[in-house]
């Protein structure tokens, strides 16, 4: 697919994980900077959220933070951040980062980042998104979500072609290859996205 120019990143808040994923995180955001590519994330100051905002401001980057309501008043908002989407709900923060992204990245991430990715992936499966979702699968941290995935294909929960709505990578210098080799999508994905 062409080069993109947005990317939306789906990561953890956690400041307690690893020292390999904050690693990761700052890889990526150079990257991407690197790439010129503006980054929509979820607006947050800590965890991997917060390394990866800090890097794109430190390297001149551009970085779009989208934040609801509730988090902003509990002061958990990334204060370096000049442009920040404050919205109502949950819900329309992930809808504003998968309607602002050609391309979707999750990290490895707690119950919040899991449930994103899966949301786009129904999203990419019934149409309403067509890029890339890229899953940085650091340290295996994905592989029980994978193995499900394929028994979700396997017990024709998704069809075999379903098999193309993801790639998976295992660090950040992936993720740009990834994203141009990813097999195109459609809007037209939901005519198959039953399956019968």
């Amino acid at each position: 697919m062409p080069g993109i120019t947005t990317a939306g990143i789906f990561c953890a808040s956690s400041p307690r994980i690893d020292a390999e994923f904050f690693k990761a995180a700052d890889e990526l955001a150079g990257i991407l900077v690197e790439n010129d590519i503006t980054i929509y994330f979820g607006g947050g100051k800590y965890g991997l959220m917060g390394q990866i905002a800090t890097r794109v401001i430190r390297d001149n980057g551009k970085i779009i933070g989208v934040i609801p309501r509730f988090m902003e008043e509990e002061n958990w908002h990334h204060r370096e951040i000049k442009n920040m989407i404050v919205v109502n709900s949950m819900h329309e923060r992930k809808e504003t980062i998968l309607n602002h992204s050609e391309a979707l990245i999750a990290f490895p991430g707690g119950c919040g980042t899991v449930e994103e990715l899966m949301e786009a992936i129904t999203w990419k499966q019934l149409g309403l998104y067509t890029g890339p979702i890229i899953i940085l699968n650091i340290k295996g941290y994905y592989d029980p979500l994978l193995t499900l995935l394929d028994r979700m294909i396997e017990e024709s929960f998704l069809r075999e072609v379903h098999r193309k709505m993801w790639s998976i990578v295992k660090k950040p210098s992936e993720v740009m290859g990834a994203i141009s080799k990813s097999p195109p999508w459609s809007i037209k994905a939901r005519t198959f996205a039953a399956v019968k």
